[in-house]
């Protein structure tokens, strides 16, 4: 029973930052690979970032630069600071699995970017 509770969104301006947490339970959070994903209005799902058990870290090329992404073992929590953010990063944002399928989703954060 992984249970996956994000935070932290918002509504910012372009250019504007705000930094995501996920709080992960029921699972080894420090073995596992874990990502964000966000979902924009009429879109599919899309994998933003990934950080592995080793934080090794990954990104797409749309917020390369711009999003980082980070986890703290000990409070099972996984982050991601979202810099220079853009209208087109509007968005529900999850945090999931970024190997292993968790085989269910938390409820997400919104983000708005907006003037």
């Amino acid at each position: 029973q992984v249970r996956l509770v994000e935070s932290g969104g918002g509504l910012v301006q372009p250019g504007g930052s705000l930094r995501l947490s996920c709080a992960a339970s029921g699972l080894s959070f420090w073995l596992a690979a874990m990502g964000w994903y966000r979902q924009a209005p009429g879109k599919g799902r899309e994998l933003v970032a990934t950080i592995s058990s080793s934080f090794e870290t990954n990104y797409a090329d749309f917020v390369k630069g711009r999003f980082t992404i980070s986890r703290d073992n000990a409070k099972n929590t996984l982050y991601l600071q979202m810099d220079s953010l853009e209208s087109e990063d509007t968005a529900v944002y999850y945090c999931n699995s970024g190997g292993q399928d968790f085989g269910s989703w938390g409820q997400g954060t919104q983000v708005t970017v907006s003037s």
